[in-house]
């Protein structure tokens, strides 16, 4: 197993189990992040998870998947695009163990069932934000992520917009549930990050 792998973006590195969150400003930097992220792994032969809550960012996967010149389209499989409220909010609600299960399926199945080597999968996460049960429970979810990355060959990219994540208090709570920071093209290990035991039991 290759102990390190291009993300897409210059001198940034991914290596198996990171929990990465992303912070950038606007669709614009988003599609930076998350195009070269995904044709990277793509062109890797990696499994591609992509769960987008703007249908502009799901339109921006589309149009990936359909300029790769080669047998990568979403028709295959290797490319799964979905919207937030086929994963996040089933049934318009959000549940940790649900959305828990839901990426054990889908990951664990391209391991098991699909045979593929690598999953790289990536959550936009501005569905947070909406008036809806469960969202309040994000915080938990994202820490409860840590113990599962360490099941299958993986890594999981989470997608915070500054500019609609701008409370002090939520975002030092986002370092604190990722061991890695994505930050103005650079991938940060993270002196905030505290053990998901730690931070479920502080937050109970």
């Amino acid at each position: 197993m290759t102990t390190s792998m291009a993300m897409g973006l210059p001198g940034v590195s991914l290596v198996p189990g990171d929990h990465i969150c992303a912070f950038y400003r606007g669709a614009t930097q988003r599609d930076e992040l998350l195009v070269p992220y995904l044709r990277e792994g793509l062109l890797a032969g990696d499994k591609c998870i992509c769960v987008t809550d703007d249908p502009d960012a799901g339109q921006t996967v589309r149009t990936l998947a359909a300029q790769l010149d080669v047998d990568l389209s979403l028709a295959t499989g290797q490319l799964e695009s979905m919207h937030s409220e086929s994963s996040y909010l089933v049934g318009g609600c959000f549940v940790i163990d649900r959305m828990i299960e839901f990426w054990d399926g889908a990951v664990g199945g391209a391991v098991r069932d699909d045979g593929y080597r690598f999953v790289r999968a990536v959550g936009e996460m501005t569905w947070a934000l909406r008036d809806l049960p469960g969202v309040e429970h994000l915080l938990a979810y994202e820490a409860r992520l840590n113990e599962f990355l360490p099941r299958y060959p993986q890594v999981i990219l989470c997608l915070y917009d500054l500019e609609q994540f701008s409370n002090g208090e939520i975002l030092l709570d986002i370092l604190r549930t990722h061991p890695k920071v994505l930050l103005s093209g650079q991938l940060l290990d993270n002196p905030w990050y505290t053990d998901p035991e730690v931070y479920l039991a502080s937050h109970s």
